[in-house]
């Protein structure tokens, strides 16, 4: 099988498809692996690095997308990229197309290409393996988001988070306790926030409790509770999922509007479409906006600033599932793995996920 791994090319993304050490697994299993030039830089891999590993360096992305019969990608593919995919080919990444527009799922669809969302891969007892590390990675470099945005060199109130003594922490709220959630609120109280945590499952709530040792304050996230809480909040992080669908809308313009001037939202939904009603996507050009007097974050690629970080992490997610394919070849490892099965898009020509399902219907 020939496996390519582009260079990404949207804003600020130095993460890359797969690392030497998989390459080389790849190669010494008979496989061929294509690296465009300078793929790995931003993880700090040189093409030196990838050859040495058994690939072959290629020096355009037309290139590399056209010898792809397995395309290993990270970032959902530009237009360009889009253009540049071979028909009957396969690619892996964080797709999120249910988010995107109509026509780059309809695009994959006119090609025949397979597209499987390592963000909708899911176990039989729900759990997301390749999304998960990458969560808990978003989730973990939330507070330092926070806390370089409360500066007021930044534009914030000039808060310290953890606060020192007679000198009250900031009041942090999350919307959603799951992996990322989890994981921010972990953080945020190792800097010494003080930390509420919202969410619509009371088995959750218990969970969380437990795990934090009742140091976090836990609600169900009702409206008239969102609402409440904005009002106080110095930083609001929003961080709900529903797998392979649109996030729905959680926090209401009127409730932003109710914080306190210069407090930070950041977004963690935003690259399923965002949670809160005043988010548009930004870059790490750019990251930032004021709505409603409110400093607002909401980079759909945020880890992809951690590159080496990130790419270990996501490589050793998504590993089992790059190798069930290159073993076996598509059709039996989807038969062989539910959880690969389940992270599929579009399939023989015809979009097969549900939620993008939906998502097309609602747009037409």
């Amino acid at each position: 099988m020939n496996i390519c791994i582009p260079k990404e090319r949207r804003d600020s993304e130095y993460r890359v498809g797969l690392t030497p050490a998989g390459v080389q697994l790849l190669t010494s299993a008979g496989h061929t692996c294509f690296i465009e030039s300078k793929a790995g830089v931003g993880s700090g891999f040189s093409d030196y690095d990838y050859q040495l590993a058994g690939g072959q360096i290629v020096y355009s992305g037309d290139e590399a997308y056209g010898r792809a019969d397995l395309l290993l990608k990270v970032a959902r593919p530009t237009e360009q990229e889009f253009e540049w995919m071979r028909e009957n080919s396969i690619i892996m990444g964080f797709l999120h197309l249910s988010a995107g527009r109509s026509e780059k799922a309809l695009a994959l669809v006119e090609k025949d290409i397979t597209a499987i969302g390592y963000e909708i891969i899911q176990e039989e007892d729900d759990s997301l393996p390749v999304l998960a590390p990458l969560s808990q990675l978003g989730g973990r470099m939330t507070p330092q988001i926070a806390a370089t945005f409360s500066q007021n060199n930044y534009g914030g109130k000039g808060i310290l988070l953890g606060g020192l003594p007679g000198v009250p922490p900031a009041e942090v709220v999350i919307i959603g306790g799951g992996t990322s959630g989890a994981a921010a609120a972990r953080n945020f109280l190792g800097m010494g926030a003080s930390v509420y945590i919202l969410d619509h499952n009371m088995n959750r709530l218990r969970e969380l409790d437990h795990h934090f040792q009742g140091r976090v304050v836990t609600m169900i996230s009702h409206s008239f509770n969102i609402e409440k809480v904005c009002r106080f909040a110095d930083v609001l992080v929003g961080a709900v999922l529903v797998p392979g669908a649109r996030t729905p809308m959680i926090i209401n313009r009127e409730a932003i509007k109710s914080m306190r001037p210069r407090s930070v939202v950041i977004d963690l939904s935003i690259d399923q479409g965002g949670c809160i009603e005043t988010s548009r996507p930004t870059t790490h050009s750019n990251p930032t906006y004021i709505e409603e007097q409110v400093i607002h974050y909401c980079i759909p690629n945020m880890t992809g600033v951690l590159g080496r970080t990130a790419t270990h992490a996501l490589g050793n997610a998504s590993w089992p599932f790059v190798e069930i394919i290159a073993e076996l070849g598509l059709e039996k490892a989807l038969n062989a793995s539910t959880a690969l099965n389940r992270g599929v898009y579009t399939h023989h020509s015809e979009i097969v996920h549900p939620h993008l399902l939906d998502a097309l219907e609602g747009r037409r």
